[in-house]
């Protein structure tokens, strides 16, 4: 090799070794942009909830008035209302969101996964508010009609359950709220589920075909353990999705600061309340007790991933993986 060669390769990869560097800076700058903007946003909610908390305690948490006129704040109504209707929307959507994945994958013809496919990404495109309306003017009234009524006289005489589905039929309420939130949430669930039932290695299916399993020990003994990352990953997609929107729910919910053992009268929820109310808060202690709940929020969200997690761990370690 001459020395022009030499020289040549030198300043090649002395190239190559500033383009790294750079590249290393570029990623090392990103991640650390993440951690001080979440940083950012802590420090933001904690300062701006401290009026509130100063001077209600640990009172707020579990206060049900909502009460702007004489400064009297509590948040356990709009915690009631968020968590109960994620817990609706996250119980309709994640089953059906799963097996429409697995009928995409393993049993729906060539000819009919395109339209289907799309059908659920337009689910996914509508704006909220769009959700919101439909679900006040024709939603809200087709329940109150049908079939409120007839949750209420099913199951009048059922302990537990008569007091879940006590009447009148307001048509709006916590159980309207959390069907929108649940066909809100269904593309999310069902379109990652779809992606990763996709990536299962086509041997490991044909194999368990072989030993004769049927369709469904194929989903439920081999897709379904292989996607376990990645159906946890769309299941807390969608639950962040549901804890979190507004529009949609506020349209349908009631706006109620009031706590009800029946799922079918009003509630509110704690983005609900934020969107509804934050333009009028010209007190401090009203404003504060608005950042207290997106506080509370946030609290609310980190905790859910957080068992999420500590779920996928334990998984592993009993799977071996």
């Amino acid at each position: 090799m001459t020395a022009a060669e030499q020289v040549d390769r030198a300043k090649v990869l002395q190239r190559l070794r500033a383009n790294d560097a750079i590249f290393r800076g570029m990623t090392r700058v990103a991640a650390v942009a993440v951690l001080v903007i979440l940083g950012g946003i802590i420090v933001s909610l904690v300062y701006g909830s401290m009026p509130a908390l100063s001077k209600f305690g640990f009172g707020f948490l579990v206060t049900e008035s909502w009460n702007p006129v004489t400064e009297q704040f509590g948040a356990i109504a709009p915690i009631y209302g968020t968590v109960v209707t994620s817990i609706i929307a996250m119980l309709i959507a994640v089953p059906i969101g799963l097996f429409i994945a697995l009928f995409l994958t393993e049993l729906c013809p060539m000819w009919l996964r395109r339209p289907i496919g799309i059908a659920i990404e337009l689910l996914a495109g509508i704006p909220s508010i769009i959700y919101g309306i439909w679900g006040l003017f024709v939603f809200a009234p087709f329940l109150q009609q049908y079939v409120q009524p007839a949750l209420i006289s099913l199951f009048g005489d059922v302990p537990v359950l008569s007091t879940l589905f006590a009447g009148p039929p307001y048509g709006i309420g916590v159980l309207t709220s959390g069907l929108i939130l649940a066909i809100m949430v269904l593309p999310f669930i069902t379109s990652i589920s779809r992606d990763v039932f996709d990536a299962v290695p086509p041997v490991l299916k044909e194999a368990a075909y072989g030993l004769g399993c049927t369709t469904w020990e194929v989903a439920r003994y081999v897709v379904l353990p292989f996607t376990r990352v990645g159906v946890i990953g769309g299941v807390m997609l969608g639950l962040g999705r549901a804890l979190g929107e507004t529009m949609a729910v506020t349209f349908v919910i009631g706006n109620a600061h009031r706590i009800s053992g029946s799922i079918l009268a009003p509630g509110t929820t704690i983005s609900a309340t934020i969107a509804n109310e934050f333009t009028e808060a010209v007190e401090d202690i009203y404003t504060s007790s608005l950042i207290a709940l997106g506080l509370i929020l946030f609290i609310i969200t980190f905790i859910v991933l957080a068992i999420a997690r500590v779920m996928l761990m334990r998984l592993n370690a009993r799977l071996g993986t």
